[in-house]
């Protein structure tokens, strides 16, 4: 009875059972299953994010920007399937004839009298300089260039605290025989390094007088036909524009170094350009704020499929 052999699934069960017993009591084949479970627990994380961020990351975040499309589709309201941080609070109008664009403005913003009309006030007369303008690069040969290549009928300036260049693009488009209005979008204050870079302006009761010095010295440059101060955020001003139909032919940002800062005017200015019309601005090289201009035009290039040239510390794109 002892020597009766057994049934071949009993030797089967017997031998499953003594397989299991093996796996369990040998650690090191268990550390290296349990080593195996992370790593294919970690691939199929990974793909899995891989999929995910393909689909709702970054290219949804970035590709909102206004693509190179038509001028017509540029100024126009978006469509409700954009995302709602790309779209602008009112549909652009119909761009305004040249020759009506000063005008507009005085009436828009001025409430129909001119800011140079009975400069100045008795109040503010004897802080100002007769005349204060400089800067880095206002007298480039850039401006030349640029407006012997574009003719501009429109100039439209963001951040122009002292009138450097817009003096300078009033001489070189008078000298081309050109009627050009140029807008300088600025609030017209202070900045943290304000006091190191112009001690002598004054600063009455804390105020800072730039919209006033800036009046003067446009009168002194006998420019007060061709500029024209919009003492407003060149943000919230862009977007006004748009719907007064104010479009530019070339358009400086002149704004903050950051990344942020430069990215939103950049976008906001090219909302504003004319077909074939040129942006452009400064501080390309420069390494403020972990090179955020050069940042910000790079991005804006890449993804609206535009090249940058450079002319000096300047940045150019021709959206032509």
């Amino acid at each position: 009875m002892k020597n009766q052999q057994l049934p071949d699934h009993h030797y089967q069960r017997r031998s499953g059972t003594n397989l299991i017993v093996r796996l369990n009591t040998s650690p090191r084949l268990s550390i290296v299953l349990i080593i195996l479970s992370y790593v294919i627990l970690l691939i199929v994380s990974y793909s899995l994010g891989y999929l995910v961020g393909s689909s709702f990351g970054v290219k949804d975040i970035t590709t909102f920007v206004i693509s190179k499309t038509s001028a017509t589709s540029r100024h126009s309201f978006p469509s409700s399937s954009e995302p709602q941080y790309s779209k602008y609070a009112t549909q652009c109008a119909k761009q305004v004839p040249p020759e009506f664009v000063r005008q507009t403005i005085i009436d828009r913003v001025y409430n129909g009298t001119s800011p140079y009309e009975d400069f100045i006030p008795q109040k503010v007369a004897s802080p100002l300089l007769p005349i204060k303008i400089n800067g880095r690069g206002s007298y480039g040969m850039i401006y030349q260039s640029l407006i012997q290549d574009v003719r501009p009928r429109t100039i439209i300036k963001f951040r122009s605290s002292l009138v450097v260049s817009a003096t300078n693009m009033a001489n070189l488009t008078s000298q081309l025989g050109l009627k050009t209005q140029i807008l300088c979008l600025d609030e017209f204050h202070s900045w943290p390094v304000f006091r190191d870079l112009f001690e002598d302006i004054a600063m009455p009761n804390g105020g800072i007088l730039l919209l006033n010095q800036f009046i003067e010295n446009v009168i002194t440059q006998n420019a007060t036909e061709s500029i024209m101060p919009v003492p407003l955020s060149a943000s919230l001003t862009s977007e006004k524009l748009c719907e007064w139909g104010i479009y530019g032919d070339l358009i400086e940002v002149n704004g903050g170094h950051d990344f942020h800062s430069a990215w939103s005017d950049i976008n906001k200015a090219y909302k504003l350009l004319t077909p074939g019309g040129i942006l452009f601005g400064h501080n390309y090289f420069s390494s403020y704020y972990d090179k955020g201009v050069r940042q910000a035009v790079r991005l804006f290039a890449r993804v609206n499929k535009f090249r940058v040239k450079t002319d000096g510390h300047h940045w150019i794109i021709n959206s032509a």
